[in-house]
Parts: C-alpha cells; sequence; structure tokens
C-alpha cells in the first residue's frame, strides 16, 4: 500500500511539474486570431466593432490584461497589432493562453480576442469569462449598429 500512494504522489507531483515547466512556444500561441481554427470545448472567441484607433484599443487592452494575476504578455506589440498572453490557474498552473488583435476597420478598430487552454479538454468558462471581463475592465463598449 506505501507503493501505491507513494507512486500516486510521484505521478501527481510529475505532472504538476511537467505542467509548470513545460516551455511556451510563444510562435505557436501567436497566430490571427480571426483566422485561426475554431477553439473548440474551453476555448472563446470573441469579435467587436469599436469606434476607438487600435492603437488606443490594444493599449487599453494590454494595461488590463497585463493587470490580471498570473499573465504575462509572451509575444506581439502593440505597433504590431497583435498580443498573446499567458495566464495561469491558481492551484496547478496550467496556462491558457489569449491572442488580441485590432486592425483598422471604417472609422475604427475591428477587435478579435481569442482564449485557448493547452491542456485538458475544458476549462468551466474560464477563458470566455477572462475575455469578457477583460472587454469590460477595458471598457471597450461596442458600435451601436446604424441601420
Amino acid at each position: 500500500m506505501k507503493y501505491l500512494l507513494a507512486a500516486v504522489v510521484l505521478a501527481v507531483a510529475g505532472f504538476g511539474a511537467w505542467v509548470r515547466l513545460a516551455p511556451t512556444p510563444a510562435a505557436r500561441w501567436q497566430v490571427d486570431p480571426e483566422t485561426a481554427p475554431a477553439p473548440g470545448i474551453g476555448g472563446f472567441r470573441q469579435t467587436l466593432d469599436l469606434a476607438a484607433p487600435p492603437r488606443t484599443v490594444l493599449e487599453k487592452l494590454d494595461a488590463v490584461a497585463r493587470s490580471t494575476p498570473r499573465t504575462r504578455r509572451i509575444a506581439g506589440s502593440i505597433k504590431e497589432g497583435r498580443l498573446t498572453y499567458e495566464t495561469r490557474s491558481r492551484l496547478w498552473r496550467f496556462p491558457d493562453y489569449t491572442t488580441v488583435q485590432a486592425v483598422p476597420s471604417g472609422n475604427g478598430t475591428r477587435l478579435t480576442i481569442l482564449g485557448r487552454l493547452r491542456f485538458g479538454r475544458g476549462d468551466l468558462g474560464v477563458n470566455r469569462a477572462r475575455i469578457r471581463r477583460w472587454i469590460k475592465d477595458a471598457e471597450l463598449v461596442p458600435d451601436p449598429v446604424v441601420e
């Protein structure tokens, strides 16, 4: 029984180390969020048309993202119009990746945000909630539809 318990403890510790120490290939996650494949279960994509210019939109979102606990920018820049962040869960430090892209559209910006998980099959809505919170906290209000 001791050996079984020791094996379970070692397996859990090994899994935890693997999740925390696995390298982050930034190029794998820094993709065009509009043309990337559907994120699947645990992922989320949101697109908004905004009146503000792309730089302003990205500056606001970058400030909000960087203030999010356990979040760091891993690729991109405001100048290139695309940023990718890694956010890790509190307990296991599972990484989620969020790519934000702002491109000129008409007199404003088309913003697309894509959130994906790296490990597992679902995230209980964490990516969706994070993206919606970032949009709200950055005070990004979609343009009203004019008919």
